[in-house]
């Protein structure tokens, strides 16, 4: 029951400080990346709240979501699937995005990979790069607080700047444009926990042509 109690507690204090700012943070910037309109699938939905925040600012995009949980109360369509394969046929969709969700995978170019069988134009994500002073321990410690409460697989798999070429390579997709200034947080929480901790990519199959 304590233990419960204080998971609780952690969601609702996270959510309060972190949780709205980010959603709206992310949709920004998510809707920023994609270049054109079309069809999405949000790939580790969540509860779709992102994806709501995206169509919002993007009425020119449709959204479905695609997770290895259903949470009780989801925002948008959300299918199941195994965490190995999607259940979708290849290019059933423009886009995917997978929003912090490769950092919490064994291997994200295999992720990555099976996102870019199914995507046509483009796999849009966000995660971490751990580059910069403490990084990994700053990293774990934001895994751990706004994942914790949701009991979250939490393996810690961060990449540098090298390993992300390289999986980006592994998977069969390009890098077409990248930020790390997502700006997720508010002085003076994103001085530590924002910094270059944080990226959103464009990456486009090998091939791609406009």
């Amino acid at each position: 029951m304590i233990a419960h109690s204080a998971k609780g507690l952690l969601n609702r204090v996270h959510d309060k400080a972190v949780f709205g700012r980010r959603v709206k943070v992310l949709s920004g910037a998510l809707a920023a990346a994609i270049p054109e309109g079309g069809t999405v699938l949000d790939l580790g939905c969540g509860d779709g709240q992102v994806a709501v925040g995206l169509v919002a600012l993007r009425p020119d995009l449709r959204v479905e979501g695609v997770d290895v949980l259903r949470r009780k109360v989801t925002h948008i369509p959300v299918t199941l699937y195994d965490g190995v394969t999607l259940p979708f046929g290849d290019d059933s969709f423009d886009y995917v995005t997978i929003v912090d969700v490769l950092h919490h995978t064994d291997d994200p170019a295999a992720v990555l990979a099976e996102a870019g069988r199914v995507a046509r134009r483009g796999v849009v994500i966000k995660d971490h790069l751990r580059e910069g002073l403490l990084a990994g321990p700053t990293l774990r410690l934001m895994d751990w607080v706004g994942n914790r409460g949701h009991d979250v697989r939490l393996p810690y798999n961060y990449l540098d700047g090298g390993q992300w070429t390289e999986a980006f390579a592994r998977s069969g997709l390009v890098r077409e444009s990248w930020t790390d200034r997502v700006g997720l947080y508010g002085a003076p929480l994103d001085w530590w926990f924002g910094r270059r901790l944080h990226f959103v990519a464009l990456l486009r199959p090998m091939g791609f042509q406009y």
